[in-house]
């Protein structure tokens, strides 16, 4: 029986969420090539992660929308220990959407170094399928065309 935690070239693969029924429409929103906030209808602010409530005010007036996709680079650190899924090292980030909220992402695409990891640099979304259920959004600095959507981003 196949491992499902390795791909078919062996290497171990990295670890997935599990979607709950509170993050269903954003990892269905990843798997289709969008991404998918939350805004709360009572005091307009948008928020991530997903959560049934509104973490500014309380209110459960919450609608799921389309974010646009961009963001800048927020902060970072260059992991150097190996990991499952990953080869070398490779950047934690922390990127802050165009629409405000702030989520944690790998950047691709881009020399992982200090001297290309500008923060505040203009990025955009890519999604990386992993299975049949999950693709991943990483981002990308803004421009890059190398990389299709839903295509592989390890």
């Amino acid at each position: 029986m196949p491992d499902p935690n390795r791909t078919p070239n062996k290497t171990p693969r990295r670890s997935l969420p599990e979607p709950t029924p509170e993050t269903r429409h954003f990892w269905a929103g990843a798997k289709a090539g969008e991404l998918k906030l939350q805004r709360c209808d009572a005091c307009k602010k948008a928020y991530f992660p997903p959560r049934p409530f509104c973490p500014a005010c309380g209110s459960r007036d919450v609608s799921v929308f389309t974010a646009s996709g961009r963001a800048s680079l927020h902060s970072y650190v260059i992991n150097h220990r190996p990991a499952p899924g990953f080869e070398g090292h490779y950047a934690i980030a922390v990127v802050e959407l165009e629409e405000g909220p702030r989520m944690m992402t790998n950047i691709v695409e881009c020399p992982q170094t200090p001297e290309a990891l500008l923060l505040d640099m203009p990025l955009e979304v890519v999604f990386a399928e992993q299975d049949d259920e999950i693709s991943l959004p990483l981002f990308r600095p803004l421009g890059t065309d190398s990389l299709q959507k839903n295509g592989d981003a390890s």
